[in-house]
């Protein structure tokens, strides 16, 4: 758990170093979000048009590996109608996401994009929030005035059409890849530790590779967990996103000072699959943040 602690501070302490003066609320103009009447519900009706049409066999097995799984078409329409009758709108709306630099993490995003405009990226390997407690300021100053934002945030994995966790079959690539790569050399590190062939090492992880190194530290604390797993694949992602559930609180309660009319966070994991299925998400939070920072709502229920 030090090691835990001490890369969380490590994290935060970097963006510390560039805060030139304390987060709280701007008012601003931003061209990142998406102009016009149209709702937000009539869009996301737009957005599946042209996707593979739902798999009731693959739907069933994806919900047998990971049950309380929905299909991202369902996930997007529900967060759009729950978040439309308090007032989200294409036009007021800042999407903020924390999902992995993976290609495959984009779909969910992309999702978003196509309803609420361009997102303000928090995330990095994992899905980890490398962005910060300044990166989170700097978001929340692009909200519109008198706006919402809506923070997208988790862990991915891949599924195969034969129900393989951990990989994945990608457009125009033979090989079968891993799914998450960063997640699995992350457990991988682990495994050698908690094996006995690997020593923990306190150095300061390599600039050229900050974000895996700090990847690999933050999962410490859950070798045990993994370790007794009945599918360690499947237990992997569930880990990442508890340890990154507590770093994303912990940054929206640093800087609620910056939230506007409104906040919703949603999180949970990605499950990513081939290109001729829709993707799912399993939605492990889904909660409203008032103008002063204040959760008010769990939002769960309604997914």
């Amino acid at each position: 758990m030090k090691f835990f602690v001490a890369s969380v501070a490590l994290l935060f302490s970097a963006a510390e170093a560039f805060h030139t003066a304390p987060i709280g609320r701007t008012s601003t103009r931003t061209n990142m979000i998406v102009k016009g009447d149209e709702k937000g519900s009539e869009k996301v009706a737009k957005v599946f048009e042209g996707k593979p049409a739902e798999n009731s066999e693959f739907d069933a097995l994806v919900k047998a590996n990971f049950p309380g799984a929905i299909s991202n078409k369902q996930l997007a329409t529900k967060v759009v109608s729950v978040l439309e009758g308090k007032g989200y709108t294409p036009g007021n709306t800042l999407l903020a996401t924390s999902l992995c630099a993976d290609e495959l993490a984009r779909v969910l995003e992309d999702d978003f994009v196509k309803v609420y405009g361009n997102n303000f990226n928090l995330g990095g390997l994992s899905g980890f929030p490398f962005a910060g407690n300044t990166g989170f300021g700097a978001m929340a100053a692009h909200v519109p005035d008198d706006g919402y934002c809506l923070l997208v945030h988790g862990p991915h994995v891949g599924i195969t059409k034969d129900g393989l966790i951990g990989k994945v079959e990608r457009p125009g690539i033979a090989l079968v890849d891993n799914c998450c790569g960063s997640a699995i050399a992350a457990s991988n590190y682990l495994k050698g530790i908690t094996d006995g062939g690997a020593k923990i090492t306190t150095k300061l992880q390599s600039f050229s590779d900050f974000q895996q190194g700090a990847v690999q530290e933050l999962i410490l604390p859950f070798g045990k967990r993994l370790g007794e797993a009945e599918n360690r694949m499947k237990e992997l992602p569930y880990a990442l996103y508890d340890s990154q559930d507590i770093l994303v609180r912990d940054i929206i309660n640093t800087g609620k000072g910056g939230i506007k009319k409104g906040l919703a966070l949603l999180g949970g994991i990605q499950i990513n699959t081939g290109p001729d299925t829709l993707d799912y998400f399993h939605p492990l939070r889904f909660e409203y943040y008032n103008e002063d920072g204040e959760m008010v709502e769990d939002l769960l229920a309604l997914l």
